[in-house]
């Protein structure tokens, strides 16, 4: 049952689904009042807590405490109504990279009761435009730097009517940026319903029309006070680094409701590469990061020419499959585990983790407080422990699309069905099969990617590796791993075979590469994410 609404414009309780789709939702613990505000909890409430001169965002070489940034975002807000005309249920995207200005126009929009789309940089206009089109969205954000994508998107689009810059770099330089100058830093902030959609998180990695998620006001506090209390247990000491950018939801979470919600601080980076994320935390002393197996190995080896690392405490993966060389190194290393865990844009954030005193390598985990998971077949029922099937969810958040008939294929029976393959062991630990579609049968052998992928990485001579399934006409598919070989190393068919034997002896032989590709790297995103599909593409073209 809905609570009430403070949305003027109504299209997304409009457009929620039918409620005979919707998951079970468990919300037992999450108590919050009927009326709340997200964006106000962050900023004024922490203020209000004491927080006002601890240090909320650094970014672009200045610090900025949770005053600055409470007063900065009601400035803004007062822009959003006063200048721009915006209501409260309206949409609202913005577009940039990570950086304060970015955090600060996404809290703005939230107080004034604005239902947030944040969005990569690296997308294009025809890609915002499919955006704008499903979402509606009436009103843009913009870094002036990508302003161009974002003005020829207006020209395709009907729904939008209003491009404004912002200035990402901190110089305060742009339209909205002189429009807040001159406005006071009180404001009376919407008092949104804690069932009023305040997000809308687009799926990516999809095909066809894009997906939205839909998550509420109490959403956005629910995983900071599930996930991040009873997992990272944030303090105010801590200092926040990483790569996920703010545009997904994994990153809005672990860059900035995580830090905001507990007095914490946020270091933001616009290109998080891993030698910058070195710099940050040796800098800062970041005690909590965000990124991905394949720039922790960078880390590693960084590490051993020198770099101190020694201020982490919690380093959480993302991204990719944590393969357990990873894991073991990095324990080896520093004397701490690292935190794998499974999320996902229609949950919003992480539901089944490790934790610092239970752990192991090449394990999930188990379900996140208030969060229950089990492991289905086909039928929908649940499978014997140790068998690998569906990963099916429920807790205090879940799948609502926007307008979508895949709801339907999404939830099943009040549960969300995710696209990963998992096994529970009889301990109940959850242990990451593949993506479904990462699964490859090969002679009817069902052979997961990641398996294999691991095995190749626990070789002294592998730097990176990607594993998929490719054609053949003997075995309908095999396996085939592109592989980057560390500095030194001959490519040849000696290594070829050297590393096939590597993998036989490791886990079941049917499972080794029959193809060995060498490449000098891995087509990846921004954030370190191997891109697979990009490996299938040329797979297909030869």
């Amino acid at each position: 049952m809905l609570g009430p609404t403070a949305h003027i414009d109504s299209f997304t309780r409009d457009n929620l689904p039918p409620a005979d789709q919707w998951p079970d939702f468990l919300l037992d613990g999450f108590d919050y009042p009927e009326h709340i505000n997200a964006g106000v909890e962050l900023t004024d409430a922490m203020v209000e807590k004491g927080f006002g001169d601890h240090t909320a965002l650094i970014g672009n070489g200045r610090r900025r405490t949770y005053k600055e940034l409470s007063d900065w975002t009601n400035r803004l807000a007062h822009v959003l109504v006063e200048d721009l005309g915006v209501k409260s249920g309206n949409r609202i995207l913005i577009r940039s990279a990570n950086n304060p200005a970015m955090v600060a126009c996404w809290l703005a929009a939230t107080k004034v009761g604005a239902v947030v789309v944040n969005t990569m940089p690296l997308l294009r206009a025809g890609e915002l435009a499919k955006i704008i089109d499903k979402a509606e969205i009436s009103h843009a954000l913009c870094d002036t730097r990508l302003m161009d994508e974002m003005l020829l998107c207006q020209e395709m689009s009907e729904h939008l009517i209003s491009v404004t810059g912002f200035d990402g770099t901190s110089n305060h330089e742009a339209e909205l940026d002189h429009l807040a100058l001159e406005k006071p830093v009180l404001f009376d902030a919407v008092q949104t319903g804690r069932d009023d959609v305040a997000l809308l998180g687009f799926t990516s990695g999809t095909t066809g029309s894009p997906k939205a998620t839909m998550h509420f006001h109490r959403d956005l506090l629910i995983i900071a006070d599930a996930y991040a209390k009873e997992i990272l247990k944030i303090t105010p000491d801590d200092v926040f680094v990483g790569s996920p950018p703010l545009a997904f939801t994994f990153g809005l979470g672990g860059l900035a409701i995580f830090p905001l919600r507990f007095g914490a601080a946020a270091t933001l980076l616009e290109a998080a590469t891993p030698p910058k994320m070195i710099e940050i935390i040796e800098k800062y002393k970041a005690t909590v990061c965000f990124t991905a197996p394949t720039a922790y190995r960078v880390m590693l080896a960084a590490m051993e020419e020198g770099a101190d690392l020694s201020s982490l405490r919690a380093a959480v993966s993302a991204g990719e499959t944590l393969p357990a060389p990873v894991f073991d190194d990095w324990k080896a290393k520093t004397g701490k585990p690292m935190l794998d865990g499974i999320g996902a844009t229609e949950m919003l954030h992480i539901f089944i983790s490790n934790r610092f005193d239970d752990h192991k390598a090449a394990c999930t985990g188990k379900p996140v407080h208030g969060y229950e998971a089990k492991v289905i077949g086909e039928d929908g029922t649940e499978v014997p422990r140790g068998e690998v099937g569906r990963l099916a969810v429920r807790g205090p958040t879940g799948c609502r699309y926007l307008a979508d008939d895949r709801q339907a294929g999404y939830v099943k029976d009040g549960w969300n069905v995710t696209g990963d393959s998992f096994r529970q062991d009889e301990d109940g630990y959850f242990h990451f099969a593949a993506r479904n579609d990462d699964m490859i049968i090969s002679s009817g052998y069902n052979i997961a990617g990641p398996e294999v992928e691991a095995a190749l990485l626990s070789h002294p001579n592998v730097a990176e590796c990607a594993v998929l399934g490719v054609p053949d006409e003997a075995r309908g598919t095999i396996v085939r791993a592109y592989v980057v070989l560390k500095d030194g190393i001959t490519e040849s068919e000696d290594t070829i075979k050297l590393l096939q034997d590597h993998v036989k002896a490791t886990i079941a032989p049917f499972k080794y590469p029959r193809s060995i590709v060498f490449t000098q790297a891995l087509p990846k995103t921004e954030t370190g994410k191997i891109q697979r599909f990009r490996l299938r593409e040329a797979a297909k073209s030869e």
